[in-house]
C-alpha cells in the first residue's frame, strides 16, 4: 500500500507530515537526568513512528502506531513536564498520550515550531485513523505485516517468505495448499510473488465464505444487492427500513462507481457495511446521550474510581496525576482523594501507611480542573479521605475554590434543605465535594458522628498494613486533630454528606437525600443477601458508595455486577487494574454516550419497590427473553508469542452472561488449531434472561491450551439493551481497554420474549 493510500490525499502534500516523514531530532524526557537526543520519524505508510539514538548506528526497534495514540498535548501539561521539562521552554514541549497503560511520551524540540509541527501533524493523523474505514485498517494492516515479511526489501516475496507472513498473521496452513495458492499467483512464472501477485494472493486469503453466503442469499442468481433486495435483509436485521435509507446505504458503502450510480451493492461493498459501524453490534443511538437525564442523582448508576491516585498496586505503586486524567477520560465521574498531612503546609495525596508515591493535593485539583469535563459535562464527585488536620484542611478548601472557582458548588441550587438530589441535567458542568459536614445547632447526637463506614474500614485496613514487617517503620503525617472538620472544608459539602450508616431500618424510616454512606463490598453483599429488597429501596432515595474491602497487594477488584442488581450507584473500582471486572465497568458505562451516568430501570429507581435481586422472579412481573447468539467466526486476532514465530492461537469464543444471580452463565465455542486469522465455528448459543434490564454480555477470546491456562486474546463487553439484531461484527478490545483493530468476531443476534 502505498503512502498515498494510508494518509490519503490532501496529507501526502501537507507541509506537517513531510516534516514528519523527514523527521526530526527530539528530547526524550524522563528524569532530569534521563533526558535523551533521538530521531523522530513518520514512516512511509502514514501511520507508524519510529526513533533511533542519534549516537547509535543501528536504528532502535521502538515503534509506535498512531492508532495507540490518545491525544497529545502541548506544554508542561504532563506530570512528567512539569516535573523534569524545566530545562526546555514550555512552547518547545509536548507530551503524547497512549491509549491503555502505556506511560506517556514527553519531548521537546529544539525549536517551538518544530514542536507546532509535531502537534498539528500528530491530530491531523489521528483525525485520519479515526475516519478510516475497517478496510483501509485491513489493509494498513496487511501491509504491515508485508513489510515485516520482505526480508531482502525487493517488493517480491518468495515462497519462505510467504510461509513467514501466514504464521505473523496467525495462520499454520498446510504446505501443499499453501504452495498451490503460491503457484496460482505466480502467474509469472518466476518463483517470486511481484506486487500485483502479492495483492491478489492476500485477497484470496481475505475471502469471507461465511459473508459469500449471506450475501448470495440475498442477492439471487445475478450476485448484485438491488435497493428491494437491500430492505429485505436489512429488515430481517431487525432495523427499521425503507428505499430511501436502503439507498443512502449504498451511496456510502458501495466501492464500484458504475453500482452505486445504479443503486446496487456489490459483494465488497456490502462486507464494507457489515464492517462499518451501523454493522457493529452496539447500537449507535447509545452512543451519544440518549436517556433522560433529568432524574435525581440517585435513579443513576455512576461511574466509580477507587484509589484514584494509583497507576499500579496499593502498596508500592506510584501516584500520579495522569490517573486521575485516565480516568475522567474514561468517563469516570466520582474520583477519590485520599489526603494526608505534607510539608510546607501543602497537603498531599498517597495511599497512607505505604510505600506508594506522593502528590500534592494542589495539583490534582488542576488536573481535575482542566480534565473534568472533556469527556462528559455531567457532574464529578470528589471523594475526600480526609487525614490532615485543621490547618490543611482549610488549605485543602482553598486550594479548592481558588482553582476550581465556579466550577466548585458551594450551595443548593434552590438555597434550602435538599429533599430531593438534583439532576445530572441541572448540575452540569459542576464539581460536587462528598465528605464529612459539621452539624448545624438542630442537628441530633447522631449527627456528631463524623467517622463513616469507609473510615473506620480504612482504618482496619492501615492496621493490617502496620501488622506487616515491612511497611511497620512507615509512618505518614497525619494531625491529632484529623478527626475534627474545619469549617472550610465543612462549607464545600452540599450533596454529599458523608454519614455512617445506622442501618437499613432507620435509613428507610428518615431518608436524607444529601446524605450518602460507604460500604466495603463484603457488608453490601451481605445486606443484598440478607435485606435485598430494603437495600434496593434506600437506593431508590439517596447515594450509596461501595469500595474494595480489605488489603489488597495487587489492588484486585470485586464484581461490580452485583451491586448494580441492588441499586448501588458509586460503585468504586480500581481503574488502574485490568480485568473482568474493569471490562463490566466499561460495558456498564458504554452506552448514553459514555458520559459517566446509566439510568438505572425503573424497578431500581422506585422507593416502594419489590425487586429482590437475590430471587429476581419472586413478585415480579419482568419479561424474560431468549437470547440466541450464532458465533460465526473471526478474523485477524493478534499473535500472542511474537517472539515464537510458529506460535499459532488455538482460538475459542466464551459468551458471558452477567446480571441477576439465575441470569449469571456461560458458554464456550470449540476451539480451531492453528488459526487466528479467519477461524470459523459456526455455533449456537442460548440464553435466558429474566431480567435483561440489568444483564451484560461478555464476549471472550482465548487461546485454548490443553496442559495450563489459557491466554487471553480480546474482549468486548456490552449491556444487553444496547445489542443489535442480525448479522454483527464486535471489535474486539485488548486486556487494558485499548482497540485490536483490525480483530473482530462475526456473530449472529436473536432475541425471542418469553
Amino acid at each position: 500500500m502505498a503512502c498515498a493510500t494510508a494518509l490519503g490525499q490532501g496529507l501526502t502534500e501537507d507541509e506537517d507530515i513531510k516534516v514528519m516523514l523527514k523527521g526530526s531530532l527530539l528530547w526524550k524526557i524522563k528524569s532530569h537526568r534521563g533526558q535523551k537526543e533521538r530521531l523522530y520519524r513518520l514512516q512511509e505508510d502514514g501511520m507508524t513512528i519510529w526513533f533511533e539514538s542519534r549516537f547509535q548506528r543501528a536504528h532502535s526497534k521502538q515503534i509506535f502506531s498512531i492508532v495507540h495514540i490518545e491525544g497529545v498535548r502541548e506544554g508542561y501539561q504532563s506530570e512528567g513536564l512539569r516535573k523534569y521539562g524545566s530545562s526546555f521552554p514550555e512552547k518547545h514541549c509536548f507530551t503524547i498520550v497512549f491509549k491503555g497503560k502505556r506511560k506517556n511520551l514527553d519531548l521537546a524540540a529544539q525549536r517551538e515550531e518544530e514542536a507546532q509541527t509535531w502537534v498539528r501533524g500528530l491530530n491531523k493523523l489521528m483525525a485520519r485513523v479515526k475516519a478510516m474505514s475497517q478496510r483501509e485498517k485491513l489493509d494498513h494492516w496487511i501491509h504491515d505485516i508485508l513489510r515485516q515479511a520482505d526480508k531482502d526489501k525487493d517488493n517480491k516475496m518468495c515462497f519462505k517468505e510467504i510461509k513467514n507472513m501466514l504464521r505473523m498473521i496467525n495462520i499454520d496452513m498446510n504446505d501443499i495448499y499453501a504452495h498451490q495458492l503460491f503457484k496460482e499467483c505466480d502467474k509469472s512464472n518466476n518463483d517470486r510473488l511481484e506486487e500485483h501477485e502479492i495483492e491478489e494472493f492476500c485477497t484470496r486469503l481475505m475471502k469471507r465464505p461465511e459473508l459469500d453466503d449471506i450475501f448470495y442469499h440475498y442477492s439471487g442468481e445475478d450476485c448484485v444487492l438491488s435497493v428491494e433486495e437491500l430492505v429485505e435483509f436489512l429488515q430481517d436485521q431487525g432495523e427499521k427500513t425503507n428505499l430511501a435509507h436502503a439507498r443512502r446505504i449504498i451511496q456510502t458503502y458501495e466501492l464500484n462507481e458504475k453500482a452505486k450510480q445504479q443503486d446496487l451493492m456489490m459483494l465488497d461493498g456490502f462486507m464494507m457495511y457489515l464492517l462499518s459501524a451501523d454493522g457493529n453490534i452496539l447500537n449507535q443511538e447509545h452512543t451519544r446521550v440518549y436517556q433522560d437525564m433529568n432524574h435525581p442523582l440517585c435513579h443513576y448508576f455512576i461511574s466509580s474510581s477507587h484509589n484514584t491516585y494509583l497507576t499500579d498496586n496499593q502498596i508500592g505503586g506510584p501516584s500520579s496525576t495522569e490517573a486521575y486524567i485516565r480516568a475522567l477520560m474514561k468517563g469516570c465521574r466520582c474520583v477519590e482523594l485520599d489526603c494526608w498531612e505534607g510539608s510546607n503546609g501543602e497537603p498531599v495525596i498517597y495511599h497512607g501507611h505505604t510505600l506508594t508515591s506522593k502528590i500534592l493535593f494542589r495539583d490534582v485539583i488542576e488536573s481535575i480542573r482542566d480534565y473534568a469535563f472533556k469527556q462528559s459535562p455531567y457532574p464529578v464527585i470528589l471523594s475526600l479521605e480526609n487525614h490532615c488536620g485543621l490547618e490543611q484542611q482549610a488549605t485543602m478548601a482553598r486550594h479548592m475554590k481558588t482553582i476550581l472557582g465556579d466550577m466548585l458548588l458551594t450551595e443548593t441550587l434552590d438555597g434550602q434543605v435538599p429533599r430531593v438530589l438534583p439532576s445530572p441535567e441541572q448540575l452540569k458542568g459542576k464539581i460536587l465535594v462528598k465528605g464529612k459536614k459539621l452539624p448545624d445547632l438542630r442537628g441530633d447526637l447522631e449527627n456528631l458522628s463524623f467517622l463513616s463506614d469507609e473510615e473506620e474500614e480504612e482504618e482496619e485496613e492501615r492496621d493490617g498494613r502496620r501488622s506487616s514487617h515491612s511497611l511497620q517503620d512507615i509512618k505518614p503525617l497525619q494531625a491529632k486533630d484529623a478527626s475534627q472538620v474545619s469549617q472550610e472544608l465543612s462549607d464545600m459539602v452540599v450533596y454529599c454528606k458523608a454519614v455512617p450508616f445506622l442501618g437499613l431500618e432507620h435509613a428507610l424510616r428518615n431518608p436524607q437525600a444529601h446524605e450518602v454512606s460507604s460500604f466495603n463490598e463484603r457488608k453490601a453483599r451481605k445486606y443484598i443477601k440478607e435485606s435485598g429488597n430494603a437495600f434496593v429501596r434506600y437506593n431508590a432515595q439517596q447515594l450509596s458508595r461501595i469500595y474494595p474491602a480489605g488489603l489488597k497487594m495487587n489492588s484486585s477488584n470485586f464484581n461490580p455486577q452485583e451491586m448494580w442488581n441492588a441499586g448501588c450507584q458509586l460503585v468504586a473500582l480500581n481503574f488502574q487494574t485490568p480485568g473482568c471486572e474493569m471490562d463490566l465497568n466499561d460495558g456498564r458505562f458504554l452506552e448514553n454516550g459514555c458520559c459517566g451516568y446509566v439510568l438505572k430501570p425503573r424497578f431500581l429507581c422506585n422507593g416502594q419497590s419489590t425487586f429482590q435481586p437475590e430471587a429476581p422472579l419472586q413478585g415480579s412481573s419482568h419479561k424474560s427473553i431468549m437470547l440466541m447468539i450464532k458465533v460465526i467466526s473471526a478474523q485477524q486476532l493478534p499473535k500472542l508469542n511474537k517472539e515464537k514465530k510458529n506460535s499459532i492461537v488455538d482460538p475459542f469464543v466464551r459468551v458471558e452472561i452477567h446480571g441477576v444471580p439465575i441470569d449469571c452463565d456461560k458458554k464456550n465455542t470449540l476451539y480451531k488449531i492453528n488459526n487466528g486469522f479467519n477461524p470459523c465455528w459456526n455455533e449456537k448459543l442460548t440464553f435466558q434472561l429474566r431480567v435483561p434490564e440489568l444483564a451484560l454480555v461478555r464476549f471472550v477470546v482465548e487461546d485454548y491450551d490443553n496442559t495450563s491456562s489459557n491466554d487471553f486474546v480480546g474482549q468486548f463487553t456490552l449491556p444487553v439493551n444496547s445489542m443489535k439484531e442480525g448479522y454483527r461484527h464486535i471489535h474486539l478490545l485488548s486486556k487494558d481497554g485499548a482497540s485490536l483493530s483490525p480483530a473482530t468476531l462475526f456473530v449472529h443476534v436473536k432475541f425471542k420474549w418469553l
